[in-house]
């Protein structure tokens, strides 16, 4: 995806400056607006998003000090970098300056190349900090997924092992039997729980390994259908797949198992009884095209758009009152990038869902 070249505002009250300055930031490609005066300068920056303000001090009705504090004191603009541009060189202006919150000040004059070179510093900073807010919002959010996940897992648990320890002795075989079932699947969703946490952790400090290999993708699927064939006879499900028996994928084997594993147990866990979950796997010019399909509940149309994006995971109990881990489809869309495809969805409510996959061949 193509990123937006960073937005600048010019604040001056002559336009030559303004002409000056705009042409000495054309050439690296940032996109310019304009203003003469401080309450235009207000008005423009509510209609746009802007990355970096340059603005001058001496201006009539509003100066840019007062525009400064105003940009400040407004939660939407507090983080807007300003660079004071002006012929205000006495030592207390250029303190006022910064106590008003402005990030640099350079005097006019101005040399070009420190004006671009200042000007493309606190964009990086700038982008930095964005990048910086970014990560600790996921983080929250991704412990707070962790933290409800890991307390229902394990009420679940205790639930189950309260149950047998306190009335074990008078059940009967069938009782213990259903029970046991019970404690099983809550085990197994913990693990994939841990599991999904650990290789997400990992690749956010990027230290899993990437290992691309030719992998065949009909052994691998096979493998998957035998490994949830059980879980889909409990839900009376009919899991199927389809897939020529030469096709291959360059990738690496450990993510794209963890993709699959992910996609089907999601298939499973959104299906009702009854319904069924179909596997297909077709060459595509130089991609594998891989979908699993299900006649599950479907997603809401506006979940779509934030399906794989851990800062706005919505989390639904499945058919059977299942738990989700909340990291299976992240986890999903981060190996797959790594891998260079990409992950997609189709989907109507109540009638199922196809998530498809795009993985280069070898």
């Amino acid at each position: 995806m193509k990123t937006k070249p960073p937005m600048i505002l010019i604040v001056d009250d002559n336009p030559k400056n303004i002409q000056v300055a705009a042409s000495t930031i054309q050439e690296k490609g940032y996109q310019m607006a304009f203003a003469t005066n401080g309450p235009d300068a207000l008005e423009t920056i509510q209609s746009d998003t802007f990355d970096l303000i340059l603005l001058d001090i001496m201006m009539p009705d509003m100066d840019g000090y007062d525009v400064c504090k105003k940009l400040k004191s407004d939660p939407k603009t507090i983080d807007i970098p300003v660079i004071f541009l002006t012929a205000k060189t006495e030592p207390e202006s250029i303190v006022k300056g910064f106590e008003t919150g402005a990030v640099d000040y350079i005097c006019k004059p101005f040399n070009t190349s420190e004006l671009l070179a200042r000007v493309n510093t606190h964009l990086e900073l700038k982008q930095a900090r964005d990048k910086l807010k970014e990560i600790n919002a996921s983080k929250d959010k991704f412990f707070s997924i962790i933290a409800h996940d890991l307390k229902g897992a394990f009420n679940g648990l205790l639930g189950v092992t309260d149950i047998l320890k306190d009335y074990g002795d008078t059940m009967d075989t069938d009782k213990i039997i259903h029970y046991s079932h019970d404690l099983n699947d809550t085990i197994k969703n913990t693990y994939q729980l841990f599991e999904n946490l650990l290789q997400w952790a990992r690749m956010q400090k990027e230290t899993i390994d990437y290992q691309p290999i030719k992998i065949n993708v009909y052994n691998v699927i096979s493998g998957i259908v035998v490994l949830y064939r059980q879980k889909a006879e409990q839900k009376k499900i009919n899991l199927t797949f389809s897939a020529a028996e030469d096709l291959q994928i360059f990738a690496d084997s450990q993510m794209f198992q963890t993709i699959m594993r992910n996609l089907v147990s999601n298939a499973l866990k959104f299906t009702y009884e009854d319904g069924s979950i179909h596997i297909d796997a077709k060459k595509k010019k130089k991609n594998i095209i891989i979908s699993v399909s299900d006649t599950g509940r479907g997603i809401k149309k506006k979940n779509i758009p934030g399906l794989f994006d851990i800062a706005s995971k919505t989390k639904e109990m499945g058919t059977a009152g299942e738990t989700g881990t909340g990291l299976g489809l992240i986890l999903c869309r981060e190996f797959i990038e790594k891998n260079f495809g990409k992950i997609w969805v189709e989907s109507k409510e109540n009638k199922g869902s196809c998530f498809y996959l795009s993985l280069p061949t070898p």
